[in-house]
């Protein structure tokens, strides 16, 4: 079916789709972010590791709030 002639009709609307092929064309957001899906990995890895260092880090609830002075128990 290729090596048919396509004819005069033929050849003008396969002459008029060649732009739709064309490799400006295709993968248009993946040309226009080059480093997009690096970034998003970096930034998810970032977000893990604060949330683990912000578990490692905070406060026991068994030392919350022992060290503050008590202002219930002042004299007049």
């Amino acid at each position: 079916m290729a090596n048919k002639a396509l004819g005069p009709t033929g050849e003008f609307f396969r002459r008029r789709d060649e732009w739709r092929k064309h490799p400006m064309l295709t993968n248009q957001l993946r040309h226009a972010t080059p480093g997009l899906g690096i970034a998003l990995v970096a930034f998810g890895i970032y977000l893990v590791g604060e949330q683990v260092y912000d578990r490692l880090h905070s406060p026991s609830s068994s030392h919350h709030n022992h060290s503050a002075p008590s202002t219930s128990s002042a004299s007049h």
